[in-house]
């Protein structure tokens, strides 16, 4: 399950928020047919797209 939270500039998360947060990292990560893991080719592909855009972000 992903569960979002918004969070603006300068607003603290709630304490529940926080225990959340930590009870989602003791979790294990389950892949399935809609998300599988990812090769090592691809996780770098992604890690390169993500420096590309924030580069952009942070030169705009």
């Amino acid at each position: 399950m992903t569960k979002t939270f918004t969070v603006k500039k300068g607003q603290e998360p709630t304490e529940e928020q926080l225990r959340e947060v930590e009870e989602a990292k003791k979790a294990p990560i389950v892949f399935d047919e809609e998300c599988e893991e990812l090769s090592d080719a691809m996780i770098k592909a992604f890690q390169c797209a993500v420096g590309k855009r924030n580069r952009k972000k942070i030169n705009a």
